[in-house]
C-alpha cells in the first residue's frame, strides 16, 4: 500500500509538471515582452535555469506591480512546489516501502 501512495505522489508531481510546462513559458514570454529589467536579471533561455527557478520559488515576481505577471507566475510557482513536494513525498514513501 505504501508503494501505491508513492506512485500516487509521483503522479501528482507529473500533474504539477504539466501545469508548469503550460504556465511558466507564458510567464517568461510576458516578462520578455513587458519587463526588460527582469529579463536581464533572469537571462535568456530561463526556462530551467536555477537562478530563474529560485526567482520563481522566492516569489520575487510579487515585487512587480503587474497583475498579468502575477496571474501567470503564481500558478507556475504553485506547480513547481507541487512537483518538488510530489517528488519528495514519493521518494520518501518509496524508501519506506523498500524498508518494510
Amino acid at each position: 500500500m505504501v508503494l501505491f501512495f508513492a506512485l500516487t505522489a509521483f503522479a501528482i508531481a507529473i500533474a504539477g509538471a504539466t501545469a508548469f510546462v503550460i504556465f511558466w513559458p507564458l510567464a517568461l514570454v510576458h516578462i520578455r515582452d513587458r519587463h526588460p529589467q527582469i529579463t536581464a536579471e533572469l537571462g535568456e533561455g530561463a526556462f530551467l535555469k536555477p537562478k530563474a527557478l529560485w526567482w520563481l520559488l522566492r516569489g520575487d515576481y510579487r515585487g512587480t506591480p503587474d497583475r498579468g505577471l502575477s496571474g501567470l507566475a503564481t500558478p507556475s510557482r504553485i506547480s513547481l512546489l507541487v512537483i518538488l513536494g510530489g517528488i519528495a513525498g514519493g521518494g520518501l514513501l518509496w524508501l519506506v516501502g523498500n524498508a518494510l
